[in-house]
């Protein structure tokens, strides 16, 4: 078993204390079964790939030669 601390507000630290009591269970007890119930409320997700860009769309002819269109990307002016 692993011994570890954590941060919780006041108002929850109190609520766990009183399931605690209430149920004559250790605090311990009552963080172990909350993290059972959320672990098992979120499955493992399955990791996903190497990441890669999305295909480009079709989004028509451009009237420009390669030479044009790279002089204009290179374009610091805003044209107007």
């Amino acid at each position: 078993m692993i011994k570890t601390q954590v941060q919780i507000p006041d108002h929850l630290y109190h609520e766990a204390k009183r399931v605690a009591d209430d149920y004559e269970m250790s605090f311990a007890e009552v963080v172990r079964r909350g993290l059972e119930r959320v672990t098992a409320e979120f499955p493992r997700r399955a990791r996903p790939g190497a990441w890669s860009p999305p295909a480009p769309e079709n989004l028509g002819c451009y009237p420009l030669s390669a030479a044009e269109l790279k002089a204009a990307a290179q374009d610091n002016e805003p044209s107007l």
